[in-house]
């Protein structure tokens, strides 16, 4: 499995268990330590989880999330902490993408972070030391992960949520000092109340969701039963305040989906991908378009793909699969070996034929732009959104024998039809640019699914 990753302690992070061998996956910028090697890391490529990708107005958080287990982090001898630094450092020295990296003396990094490494107070220092390490790189992809959050990130890929709240996802837009709701989870408090995907959320229990640069997670967050009061907002709508009772959650992270009809009448679904880095978003998305043919076929599928920032390989590859089948590109590594990027066609009711749009923007990253990317290489889909940032490195995880983890930049992606494009420097560019801001629209009035469909009506 691979993994494509941007990482963000603040951001909806979903990981895989791996073993004590290398694994390869994509990433962005930096999160915390991850498991341990033992010896020398035997590399396997496979594509991580991504985490939503926070741009200049957005930055996703877990509103709702219960807050990563507080364990203590293991007690490590200094020997034991000069052995990962050692391992990772040469790891990185053998392994990373770029030969001159990014720049970097990697040498003198090594000299550098050594004495820090012996000095470090206690286990979280020594974690955010190779975390900081590795973010020296520049390259907002490479990562580590302590133990504890290495073992959140793969209970959160595995689909097992497990938190306490209203069932929300949530980005927050500090500009209009908000959170604004991505989806919510099926008979949460939230849905009950009729909280939709682009409403705002401004105070809890009176106190503002957005205290300076810090969404207040903690605010929302609560025992099993209790009550939380907010004042929630839809765009074009006045204030409402609601008072939820917190439930836990613990499904899978859904994916929305409805059928729409464009102005001439023509039915198209609407499917929304927030992520990747949960193994069942594949099935889901399978189980969505069994559901929106079953009345009849469907003149147009619109992929939203504008939250997602990335995940596994495997899971893209499944869901990819409805939609196109071959070889779509290859992974280059710093020595210019190729390994393809292939996917297996599953039709779902003509899904393989069906006119698609998929629609992409400033939080779309990793696999999620490879998700696009390759559908508009294979001019198998119309892109509608704004440009990518352009994240779609391919992360290799390494496991420590502590528990935590690493992920390096290994390989860079090439579409197969136009092998010379380089979308990590020029993002994803849409066929048509729509600015569209998430938090000021709602599904009726996004001009972003408007356009879509009347593409469709073009057609």
């Amino acid at each position: 499995m691979k993994f494509i990753k941007r990482f963000s302690l603040l951001a909806f992070v979903l990981l895989i268990t791996l073993s004590c061998q290398a694994v390869t996956g994509l990433f962005h910028p930096p999160v915390t330590p991850l498991p341990t090697v033992t010896s020398t890391a035997a590399v396997t490529l496979t594509p991580i989880p991504e985490t939503p990708i926070p741009s200049a107005t957005y930055t996703r958080v877990p509103l709702t999330f219960t807050p990563a287990p507080t364990a203590t982090l293991p007690a490590l001898l200094t020997k034991e902490r000069l052995e990962i630094f050692e391992k990772l450092w040469q790891i990185i020295n053998d392994n990373y993408l770029y030969a001159d990296f990014n720049g970097v003396d990697w040498k003198a990094i090594h000299e550098e972070y050594y004495p820090k490494v012996v000095a470090a107070k206690d286990s979280e220092t020594f974690y955010a030391l190779l975390n900081q390490m590795i973010g020296l790189l520049n390259d907002e992809h490479s990562g580590f992960l302590n133990p504890r959050d290495a073992e959140q990130e793969e209970t959160e890929f595995a689909g097992e949520n497990n938190f306490t709240g209203i069932g929300i996802l949530t980005q927050a837009v500090y500009e209009r000092g908000c959170a604004t709701v991505l989806l919510t989870f099926p008979g949460s408090p939230a849905e009950k109340a009729g909280i939709k995907p682009h409403d705002n959320i401004f105070t809890v229990d009176g106190e503002p969701v957005i205290q300076g640069d810090e969404l207040m997670i903690k605010l929302i967050q609560g025992a099993e039963n209790t009550q939380v009061t907010i004042e929630v907002q839809t765009p074009g709508e006045e204030m409402r305040q609601l008072t939820l009772t917190r439930k836990r959650i613990s499904d899978s992270t859904p994916v929305p989906y409805q059928v729409l009809n464009t102005p001439e009448g023509k039915r198209v679904g609407y499917i929304m991908l927030v992520t990747f880095a949960d193994i069942t978003i594949d099935s889901q998305v399978g189980d969505a378009l069994e559901k929106m043919t079953a009345d009849g076929p469907l003149d147009g599928i619109i992929l939203d793909n504008r939250m997602n920032a990335g995940g596994a390989d495997t899971v893209a590859k499944g869901t990819l699969g409805y939609f196109t089948s071959g070889v779509l590109g290859h992974f280059v590594d710093r020595d210019n070996r190729q390994r393809q990027f292939s996917v297996t066609a599953t039709d779902i009711n003509g899904s393989q034929k069906i006119p698609l749009v998929v629609l992409v923007g400033k939080g779309t990253a990793s696999f999620g732009e490879l998700f696009a990317g390759t559908l508009k290489d294979s001019g198998r889909a119309y892109i509608i959104g704004e440009t990518t940032e352009g994240n779609v490195e391919l992360l290799r995880g390494y496991d420590f024998e502590d528990g935590s983890r690493a992920w390096i930049a290994h390989e860079k992606f090439q579409p197969i039809n136009h092998p010379q494009d380089n979308w990590e420097i020029t993002g994803i560019i849409p066929d048509l640019t729509v600015i569209s801001a998430w938090d000021q629209v709602t599904t009726e009035t996004d001009p972003v699914i408007l356009s879509s469909l009347e593409y469709f009506d073009s057609k």
